[in-house]
């Protein structure tokens, strides 16, 4: 499939969907630093522009449109005021749902936080999918766990997948040992999933160095959870588990020592070839909070991919 990405961020969905075999064919992502980084990796410069000032007659033909849109009005790690006029991060969903109307693109897929589903009750939910049952998209979707694709990392994420009524319905959902609820465009919230796993890392977020700790650090200190940081030959090396003293952030471990994760560590939690965040457009280096932050706030690649594999089948 010839795909759009936006909210791109560092370009986890693309790298992703490249490895399953499709091709971006347009990026936009507004902030500076991301899209630095993005054009780095990729060799491609995002398109910067505000999404709200784009016409789908400006993006180029394509058969999906993918995105992460902003989540903190939705995360347990954020103030959770959805669709609010004081912050409108939560609306730009609404954006990304009029391009792919404009522009006639059969598939959408996007990306956001567990909290998504039971925000307000889960009226939020029922108000996106309204949205695109207007627009004339059917859905499907699930909460998945990068845990269960390859890497070591606790993080639980709603993945939905839209067709235009008119085209073929993917058959994506249920995918691999993912979390077992899926559900259709019906309304329903997929059924909680409780407990904290051993041998993997909490979930990464974009606080992970911001002297303080996320509400989602705080909930999950009290559950030890630990990874395995694999070398080449695929010996386990090091263990990962949560820190105190304050921190609220996992810590690596090694002979009785505690230090956080690094960047790199970071970046393999999230399937990330070794590195990726570490240079601008320029060459210049990214700070270790910024990389910190862009792994954060990116999707897990193997996850993606998984999907990409679907769609690419389909």
């Amino acid at each position: 499939m010839r795909f759009i990405e936006l909210f791109a961020g560092i370009g986890g969905f693309r790298l992703g969907l490249e490895q399953a075999g499709h091709k971006c064919v347009y990026t936009n992502e507004w902030l500076k630093k991301p899209a630095s980084i993005y054009e780095k990796q990729f060799g491609d410069k995002p398109d910067t522009r505000d999404i709200t000032t784009i016409r789908g007659d400006e993006l180029p033909e394509a058969d999906l449109i993918v995105g992460g849109f902003p989540c903190a009005t939705f995360s347990i790690a954020g103030k959770r005021s959805g669709f609010s006029l004081e912050d409108t991060r939560g609306s730009l969903c609404f954006e990304m749902f009029r391009l792919a109307k404009e522009r006639e693109i059969p598939y959408i897929l996007f990306e956001n936080v567990k909290g998504l589903l039971n925000h307000d009750g889960g009226r939020t939910f029922r108000v996106m999918l309204g949205a695109l049952d207007e627009l004339g998209y059917d859905c499907q979707w699930e909460l998945l766990d990068s845990q269960n694709f390859g890497v070591p990392q606790h993080r639980e994420r709603i993945f939905l997948v839209g067709n235009l009524r008119g085209h073929s319905r993917p058959q994506v959902f249920p995918i691999g040992s993912a979390t077992r609820e899926n559900e259709s465009t019906d309304g329903r919230e997929p059924k909680k999933r409780e407990g904290f796993f051993s041998n993997i890392s909490p979930t990464l977020d974009a606080h992970y160095t911001k002297g303080g700790a996320s509400r989602q650090y705080v909930v999950t200190q009290w559950r030890r959870g630990s990874f395995r940081d694999y070398k080449s030959d695929g010996v386990p090396t090091l263990t990962a588990t949560m820190g105190t003293g304050g921190h609220n952030v996992p810590f690596l471990v090694k002979e009785g020592e505690y230090r956080k994760l690094t960047p790199l560590e970071c970046e393999r939690l999230q399937g990330f070839p070794d590195n990726f965040t570490k240079y601008y457009a320029d060459g210049t280096e990214v700070s270790n909070s910024e990389r910190y932050e862009r792994c954060g706030r990116t999707v897990s690649v193997p996850v993606i991919k998984a999907i990409g594999k679907k769609l690419y089948e389909f």
